[in-house]
């Protein structure tokens, strides 16, 4: 069983500030460091750290092929992860001391994934395997549909959310990860509860998580909810706290651990890679996230 993440690689740019840059304002940075990221390559990281069999499709400047060796030695398989001679996709991350972020994203070489690199990547998948991706790519539409065609489960994170979302064939998607302010947007709600009423009704055919940053994460599924609470840490730096839930979340669903488990688990890994600076740094392994639960149990 393995997880095709077909997802963005990107560079990050991480600045320390004392607050987000304002219209007209110059702000001095406390600190500089250029660093692998992206939200495809973050859950790769994630699902593979969990212990994941992961394969990672995308594309990136041949010049920074020295992060694809780093995806490589985290043990994801990256045959598909192709370097052509567009520049990488990259954003620029601010970070305050209270570890917030605000991100300005470009999409580069991630926009250049055809239907072709879908086809072959799929080309040897098992039917027990699952494809993720996110909203920070080319040809998601067709990610969707292809995978369903080939009976494979589908997960998706739209994120970054935009008006494209709502076009897409929401009948081919198994598992949708939103958080707060993504399932706001594609419900038009603004409660918790309006929320889950809404994709109960019009996503009825999936499963939905919905992630509430310190208030923890709600699963819907078909006959449940499922409430878990987040860990109380000492955040530093949020800004790959999301894509580590998922990645631990869906390496321990795809493997058949039951929900609940592997909502605990995700929100541990989660709570682990806030206390660290950073996107992919901060994501924790299994052994890390093993002694984290120890302590609560």
């Amino acid at each position: 069983m393995a997880i095709i993440n077909i997802g963005s690689v990107n560079i990050d740019h991480v600045y320390q500030v004392e607050h987000f840059v304002q219209p007209g304002e110059t702000l001095a940075s406390s600190d500089y460091q250029r660093l692998l990221g992206g939200k495809g390559a973050n859950q790769s990281i994630a699902l593979a750290k969990a212990g994941a069999e992961v394969f990672h499709v995308g594309k990136i400047n041949e010049h920074d092929s020295n992060f694809k060796q780093s995806l490589i030695r985290d043990g994801i398989d990256c045959k598909y992860l192709e370097c052509i001679e567009s520049p990488s996709g990259h954003a620029i991350i601010q970070v305050t001391p209270s570890a917030e972020n605000a991100i300005v994203l470009f999409g580069g070489a991630n926009q250049e994934i055809s239907e072709n690199d879908i086809m072959k990547s799929l080309d040897g998948a098992k039917s027990s395997d699952w494809v993720l991706t996110q909203n920070e790519t080319s040809c998601v539409e067709q990610v969707l549909t292809l995978a369903k065609d080939k009976g494979l489960k589908v997960a998706f994170n739209p994120a970054p959310m935009t008006d494209s979302v709502n076009s897409l064939p929401h009948d081919c998607i198994n598992l949708l990860i939103v958080n707060e302010v993504e399932a706001s947007e594609i419900s038009g709600q603004t409660t918790l509860d309006q929320m889950e009423a809404y994709f109960r009704q019009n996503w009825s055919h999936c499963e939905v998580l919905i992630t509430m940053g310190k208030a923890g994460v709600r699963m819907l599924k078909a006959d449940k909810s499922i409430d878990v609470p987040a860990f109380d840490v000492n955040a530093v730096d949020t800004t790959a706290a999301g894509d580590t839930f998922i990645g631990y979340f869906l390496a321990a669903y795809s493997g058949h651990c039951d929900a609940k488990t592997a909502l605990v688990r995700a929100c541990a890994a989660s709570a682990l890679a806030v206390t660290k600076e950073g996107a992919a740094q901060s994501i924790p392994t299994a052994q890390e996230v093993d002694r984290f639960l120890a302590k609560y149990n």
